[in-house]
Order: C-alpha cells, then sequence, then structure tokens
C-alpha cells in the first residue's frame, strides 16, 4: 500500500472509493468546510462539484491510501483555517481564542472501503497525514477523535479516528470535550 495526495491524476481513484454517494449521504468530504445550509444545498452532486474544484485549484484536501492501483482509504488533511465548521464546533474550537491557527492543520475525517478495514489503512494514513501537513508547513497538527475505550464501536461515528490512533502516533490530549471526545495535537519539530 502507498499514500498519495488527491490531486488530478488521483481523483478518479477518490471517485471510485466514495462511490456514487458520494462516501455518506453525498458528503464528499465537504463537512467541514461549510456551514449546514451549504452542506443541505450541496448534498450529492454540488459537494462532489465542490471538492472537485478544490482540487483543481492545487489546495490541500487529503490523502488517498492505494492498493493494487485502487483506493482502500482517505484522509482529509488540511490547514485548519480551511475548514469553517471547526470555529463553531464545540469539540473543535480552540483552548485559547487568541492563538493564532495559522500553521495549525486539521485532520478532520477518515474513510476506509469496507474490504480494507482491521488492517492498518487508518494508521498509515494518520502517519501520512502528519508527514504531509509538515512538508506544506504545517506546525501543529490537530485532530478531534472518538475515545472508544470502554464503549462499543459505532463504525459510523469513527470517522474522526480513534484516541487511541492519535495517542499511538504521538498526539498529545490537549483538553477532553464530553466523555467521549477530545481535541489532540502534534507539535511538528
Amino acid at each position: 500500500m502507498n499514500v498519495r495526495p488527491l490531486d488530478e491524476s488521483t481523483w478518479p481513484l477518490l471517485e471510485e472509493l466514495f462511490g456514487p454517494r458520494g462516501a455518506v449521504e453525498g458528503c464528499w468530504c465537504m463537512w467541514f468546510r461549510q456551514s449546514n445550509a451549504e452542506q443541505r444545498a450541496n448534498a450529492g452532486e454540488g459537494n462532489r462539484k465542490a471538492l472537485r474544484d478544490l482540487v483543481r485549484s492545487g489546495a490541500p484536501v487529503g490523502l488517498l491510501a492505494v492498493q493494487e492501483e485502487r483506493a482502500v482509504g482517505w484522509v482529509a488533511v488540511a490547514p485548519r483555517l480551511d475548514h469553517s465548521r471547526l470555529e463553531r464546533s464545540q469539540v473543535a474550537k480552540p483552548v485559547d481564542l487568541q492563538e493564532d491557527l495559522a500553521g495549525v492543520w486539521s485532520v478532520t475525517c477518515f474513510f476506509v472501503h469496507r474490504s480494507a478495514r482491521r488492517q492498518g489503512v487508518t494508521a498509515a494514513l494518520l502517519d501520512a497525514a502528519v508527514e504531509h501537513a509538515r512538508d506544506g508547513g504545517a506546525r501543529i497538527v490537530e485532530g478531534y477523535p472518538v475515545d472508544t475505550e470502554g464503549a462499543k464501536r459505532n463504525s459510523g461515528s469513527l470517522y474522526h479516528g480513534t484516541l487511541n490512533l492519535f495517542r499511538a502516533n504521538g498526539f498529545e490530549v490537549v483538553q477532553r470535550r464530553g466523555t467521549r471526545r477530545a481535541l489532540v495535537r502534534r507539535v511538528l519539530r
């Protein structure tokens, strides 16, 4: 397996991975980049087009895990300031509201094809996302994972990643957000 950035050349792999439904309910991984009203208005084809436009612009969007020339996984990773929904999120809001968020990148979403789950794809994607952010000039990488300790795993809620996954990749808990969520960070040196 190798991990590649989403760009014009890998766009067809993402389309195949996400399928006609755009991963989940036509999201096309645009949820964190839009308001609720925009998400509802763009669901499906509008979101596919919006993501495609971002890819064409050359903006950092995310990475694909590719096995035998087929995408088996996806991670959204980009500058935090590109994700307007994070400003309003109770889970992702900054601890210090005066903090300069330039140079902070966010890992907002994972999607792994059901045939590739439990094979280390998510861990490989997170590792590659950190390096991709570093190469893009990030000084900090954030995540907003789910704490699955002592709880049943609902795959529908794991698109944020798990707390154990992030901790295993050198992220530290900055603040617990409720009983099952956390803001985690990895400072890049």
